[in-house]
């Protein structure tokens, strides 16, 4: 008589990584994600496509009926069905399956299945890479903490292609391609880019200095957003250090690496990024 696992073995075999079993799911499922990705990416070959895009399209019909019912698995597993339909990485397996179904419908949205590298994000937890968790942890806070600023630069770049797309406007008129205001403010922001496609240039002396001076402003701010986010970085990892040299307080232990004085809201290690045992009420 077969002995079959319980719901909670499978729900850990499928949500963790901490045995051989967890991760030989993981594993398996990872080699089909990228199996099923290549054959994306083959199909797309007109040559591959010509002599073999029956066995390919059938392929991938396989590997999004199988993921399909990993889906359905995961959420009758979960314990928090609707944390896990509407967390991150549940909307990257379901748009990971979407677009087979919507091929019926809709021509060449199969493509769209290369969604699925996403899931590679998920050999973080398999391979238990706890600096790459503490780098990416890093990186996370640095935008967050750069919202506000990036909404301001967005907000004030987008000023200056109003204004300036209007000016163009004026100067170049229809002749030149500048039909509207906003195709005008398109040219500023390839411009301002420094892009450059070319499909509409200015032919005026006054427009031509205009462009001039745009381009020229462009390449001061496309540096602005990277100096944001590199002194975010710069003070998230200074902030990290001052932490990492303050004498451990007690508090809630790393299981990994023993370093305690974690807050209670606590979901990883601040030292090495692994995960935190649930607080005691």
């Amino acid at each position: 008589m077969i002995d079959f696992p319980s719901k909670e073995r499978l729900a850990h075999i499928v949500y963790e990584s901490d045995d051989r079993a967890s991760k030989n799911f993981d594993l398996a499922l990872l080699l089909l994600i990228l199996m099923s990705v290549s054959i994306v990416v083959l199909d797309s070959v007109e040559e591959i496509h010509a002599n073999y895009g029956s066995l390919l399209y059938a392929l991938e019909w396989f590997f999004t009926l199988v993921f399909t019912v990993e889906y359905v698995f995961r959420i009758w597993l979960s314990n928090n069905k609707r944390g896990y339909i509407f967390g991150f990485y549940g909307l990257v397996d379901l748009l990971a399956i979407l677009p087979t179904y919507l091929s019926l419908l809709l021509f060449q949205t199969q493509y769209l299945t290369v969604i699925r590298a996403l899931r590679f994000l998920r050999i973080l937890r398999i391979l238990k890479l706890p600096k790459y968790v503490r780098e990416a942890t890093l990186l996370s806070t640095a935008l967050k903490h750069s919202q506000a600023k990036i909404k301001v630069f967005v907000g004030s770049v987008l000023t200056i292609v109003l204004i300036m797309g209007s000016v163009m406007y004026i100067v170049e008129g229809p002749e030149s391609g500048f039909t509207s205001i906003p195709r005008s403010m398109y040219w500023a922001i390839v411009t301002l880019t420094t892009v450059g496609y070319g499909d509409i240039a200015p032919i005026t002396d006054l427009g031509q200095f205009i462009a001039a001076l745009i381009m020229l402003m462009g390449y001061a701010i496309i540096a602005v957003p990277t100096g944001i986010v590199s002194s975010e970085l710069t003070a998230a990892r200074l902030d990290e250090n001052r932490q990492a040299k303050t004498p451990d307080a007690p508090g809630r232990p790393c299981p990994e690496c023993g370093v305690q004085s974690h807050s209670e809201d606590a979901l990883f290690c601040r030292k090495c990024g692994a995960k935190l045992d649930a607080a005691t009420p």
